[in-house]
């Protein structure tokens, strides 16, 4: 350690100086004697500068510094004493001797310093051996002046006899004596006294190397002990036999930074410090073991940490303290206890019975959950009970009769010996338990129980669902596919079968009408009726909204599918009362054939399809076989589709204007545009050939937004006493940006208001009647005028009425047709006139084409007409000379001219 280099430089001084005393008093042994100074110089020199260095202090770097230059300076001086006559008597020599005992002092003091700043704790041990050895120096200094003047008395006694040799012998001894072991020993003659110098000179050698190697092995034994001490891990304290420090590492510094009470810890005395109120001077302990040979304590400290202090007494009566940081432990320890705390939790609160065996089929582990799945107490089931024993309770407790062995023998069915798995077991309450079996890696076996009762049944109802009908409880399009797979390969060993695809006619309306709560019970409805028209072995399915399907087996030919279609259609269009409401619905079938109209999944469906759109555009409430000119007829729909997106992305539409006169100004009052395709190979196709085919693939938004701008764009050319009516579908109306796009079209086109008047039909108002409403309110408001075109033909147009003001009503053209017929429909246009004059309304009569309908409609009170009569639909350019031949009275003399013509 560091601070025996220091006391050793302070032992080499001091034999320095006794040195230096005996040049004095001996001036003849000078050359030996400052050998020796030199020597114990350069000892001293390497001795502080190791001290300095291993207790790595700025402080005692500094003071190794000071006492190296001190000492240089020291042997200077004792260098320039003796170097005039060698006796050490001038005057000069006096002050030399103060600067060397200033001199002493100040190597003294630094080497002290040194001491102190190397030694700590032990400086009090320091001061008390400087003392032994300045006492040991004074005794060797009056043994040394005893001996010399023993010697001068023996000298002077032996002067004449033995003065030369023995001088000789002498010089060696005290050379010995003095500990210069390099001291040189002349050879003596053959005499006793040369003897006594080969045995000294032998004598000095051995003592040599006996010291050499004794400084070595001591100087190697400290260097290793120091570098163990300081790199430990543990705090390593020593205290001697009255209590004090004699050493201690750096570790246990630190420590003992930490809490003074460490270096005399009583491990058998408990305090309990709050963490928030301890200081460096208090800790936490606790005793955890006491033996024969020590005893052992833990302690925290304030900063949390904790330590182990074992105590093992020493042989000089001292101890020795140890100090290991086990904070890791404690946190694992902490860890360990927390985890097991949440494991008793989930535990207890799992959903899951469990019960865990060891390699001897021994219960070791059971939560509560396990007992209330089988309705067991706990006092039943306890850790030590066998796996049978286990068993023997579950059994009385939920399984009535049946017994161990017969549990057993069921869990055997299902799950062999020794093998993880799961299975299913029934309770006398009708529950179903799941039992999963798994071995563990010590021979054991874990057993986990979880009710699935609940999850049974939702299982099935998912199973059903997804296999049926919400609504109707049939079987939906994917059990109707697997039984149409079922069905083709019946139908490979012989067995035809027929396919049907049926849709409620006028379905929607009712819906709209009624209300979905209606709705919804005619679809059950319909359902029972149609499962009461076939046999068992045909299958009932629904495919969605108001489609449903047939599968008749075992069909032989035509006149089987066509006699069920006939029930089918005949059942289903007898009325209904539902909810209070008689209701009366048809339905359209088609029909296909196997294997005559195909032997797939996919074709079958798509023939049975096709012949159902052939049954509806027939006049609904009927039936149709599939017929290969279907499929031609789909073929040429599908191209009419192709060449409408191509047409709207080439803008091949054209809008014509029909005129609107009124009768009582005897005018023009406005057009109305009107939608035609002219298509380069089919020439020119009229709206309905088109019109419902762009409805269905979503094209009447974008389609009906082109003809809004194109009419608007075009009528603001016109005269500003026209007005432009403009046909707006129901898809339209809805949409929320309908709205927005009249606001651009008329900002677009700068046409007034006014001026714009959109004719809508009666199915616009079905559905979301309130949200309709409340755009069409919008639109007035904003000056629009509100037509309802095609007024009488629908189910509730006085309910409309009610609900909203219109500006103008149009007769359907099929009551103008008949006005004039003796059991015509001029009651009905006369009942709609009276209803318009009463409601402050304008009526129109569409498809005026005779001067008698004229007459009858103009007798009836109808504000306006429009038809063939006064002109046929032009193209814009012919705007202005259909003005012009229809202009104020020119127009009469042009009717009465055509009339006599």
């Amino acid at each position: 350690m560091s601070i025996n280099y220091a006391r050793a430089a302070g032992a080499d001084f001091a034999a320095m100086r006794v040195a230096s005393s005996h040049v004095t008093r001996q001036p003849s042994a000078r050359p030996r004697l400052d050998d020796e100074i030199d020597k114990l110089a350069k000892t001293l020199s390497e001795d502080v500068t190791i001290a300095a260095e291993r207790s790595q202090s700025a402080r005692a770097a500094k003071a190794a510094a000071k006492a190296k230059e001190a000492a240089n300076a020291w042997v200077a001086i004792h260098r320039r004493r003796f170097q005039a006559d060698g006796t050490g008597n001038n005057e000069a020599s006096a002050r030399e001797i103060d600067d060397v005992d200033q001199l002493s002092n100040v190597v003294n003091q630094q080497i002290e310093l040194l001491v102190n700043y190397t030694a700590g704790d032990g400086f009090l041990f320091r001061q008390r051996a400087l003392a032994a050895i300045k006492r040991d120096l004074q005794l060797n200094v009056v043994a040394l002046t005893v001996a010399l003047l023993l010697s001068g008395l023996f000298s002077w006694l032996l002067a004449r006899r033995i003065i030369g040799p023995v001088a000789i012998a002498s010089k060696a001894a005290r050379s010995i004596a003095d500990g210069d072991l390099n001291a040189d020993i002349p050879r003596g003659s053959s005499d006793e006294l040369g003897s006594l110098l080969a045995a000294m000179r032998k004598m000095r050698d051995n003592i040599r190397k006996m010291v050499d190697r004794e400084v070595a092995q001591r100087r190697s034994a400290q260097a290793r002990l120091s570098d163990a001490l300081e790199n430990s891990r543990e705090g390593i304290v020593l205290l001697d036999a009255s209590g004090q420090i004699a050493l201690v590492n750096s570790r246990a510094s630190e420590f003992i930074g930490c809490s003074s009470q460490l270096v005399h810890p009583d491990p058998f005395r408990v305090e309990q410090v709050p963490s928030d109120e301890s200081t460096g001077a208090e800790i936490t302990q606790r005793k955890v073991s006491r033996d024969v040979e020590g005893s052992a304590s833990e302690a925290r400290l304030p900063d949390g940490r904790w330590l182990r202090v074992s105590r093992s007494p020493t042989q000089e009566g001292g101890v020795i303290l140890v100090y290991s940081d086990i904070t890791s432990l404690k946190r694992q320890e902490a860890e360990l206890h927390a985890t097991n705390l949440r494991l008793d939790a989930a535990l207890s609160h799992m959903s899951q019975g469990l019960c865990l065996y060891d390699s001897e089929a021994r219960l070791q582990v059971v939560n509560r959950r396990f007992c209330e799945i089988f309705d067991l107490s706990p006092e039943l089931v306890a850790p030590g009970m066998t796996f049978e024993e286990v068993g023997l309770s579950v059994a009385a407790g939920s399984h009535g009769g049946q017994t161990v062995p017969d549990l057993l023998a069921e869990r055997e069915k299902i799950l062999p010996r020794h093998e993880s798995g799961n299975y299913l077991q029934r309770l006398n309450d009708g529950r179903v338990i799941s039992i999963g079996h798994r071995s563990t890696s010590d021979g054991g076996l874990l057993v986990s129980c979880e009710d699935v009762t609940e999850q049974q049944r939702a299982q099935s109802q998912i199973t059903f669902m997804a296999r049926h009908d919400d609504l109707t409880r049939l079987p939906n399009r994917t059990l109707f596919a697997e039984r149409i797979e079922h069905a083709v390969a019946e139908a490979g060993r012989g067995s035809g079968f027929a396919v049907f695809c049926l849709d409620l006619d006028n379905f929607k309306q009712i819906n709209d009408t009624l209300g979905h709560p209606v709705g919804d019970g005619l679809l059950c409805a319909v359902a029972d009726r149609l499962s009461a028209c076939v046999r068992e072995i045909d299958t009932v399915a629904r495919l969605g909204g108001d489609e449903f399907a047939i599968i008749q087996s075992d069909v032989q030919n035509a006149a089987d599918a066509e006699r069920l279609a006939r029930r089918v259609v005949e059942c289903i269009g007898a009325p209904y009362e539902l909810n209070g409401h008689r209701v009366i619905v048809g339905c359209s079938v088609g029909i296909a054939l196997a294997p005559g109209d195909g032997m797939t999944r996919e074709m079958l469906l798509k023939n049975a399809d096709m012949a159902l759109y052939r049954s509806k555009a027939g006049g609904r409430g009927t039936w149709r076989f599939f017929e290969p000119a279907m499929d031609a007829s789909l073929q040429s729909r599908r191209a009419v589709e192709l060449d409408l997106r191509e047409a709207m992305d080439k803008d091949e539409f054209t809008l014509f204007y029909q005129p609107i006169y009124d009768l009582r100004m005897d005018r023009i009052s406005g057009f109305e545009a009107l939608l035609r395709w002219p298509h380069p190979k089919r020439g020119l196709v009229p709206p309905d050939q088109f019109i419902p085919i762009a409805e269905d693939i979503g094209l009447i938004t974008p389609l009906g937004e082109w003809v809004l701008n194109r009419a608007c764009e075009q009528a603001a050319g016109w005269p500003s006493e026209f007005k432009i009516a403009v046909n707006v579908s129901a898809t339209q109306i809805r949409d929320p940006r309908f709205a927005e796009v009249i606001a651009n079209a008329l900002d677009a086109s700068t046409l007034a208001p006014h001026r714009l008047e959109l004719e809508i039909t009666e199915s616009v108002l079905l559905g979301n009647s309130a949200e309709t409403v409340a755009t069409l309110h919008k639109l007035k408001a904003q000056g629009l005028s509100i037509a309802l075109d095609d007024f009488g033909t629908g189910y509730s147009s006085l309910s409309y009425l009610r609900s909203f003001p219109f500006d103008k009503l149009k007769i359907d053209q099929s009551f103008v047709r008949d006005a004039t017929a003796t059991n015509g429909s001029k009651l009905i246009v006369r009942a709609i006139t009276s209803l318009g004059k009463s409601l402050g309304i304008t009526i129109t009569a569409e498809g005026v084409e005779t001067i008698e309908q004229l007459d009858q409609i103009r007798a009836e009170g109808c504000n306006e007409a429009q038809g063939f009569l006064f002109s046929r639909p032009v193209p814009a350019t012919e705007i202005a000379s259909t003005i012009l031949n229809l202009r104020g009275g020119l127009a009469r003399r042009h009717l009465s001219g055509a009339m006599t013509g």
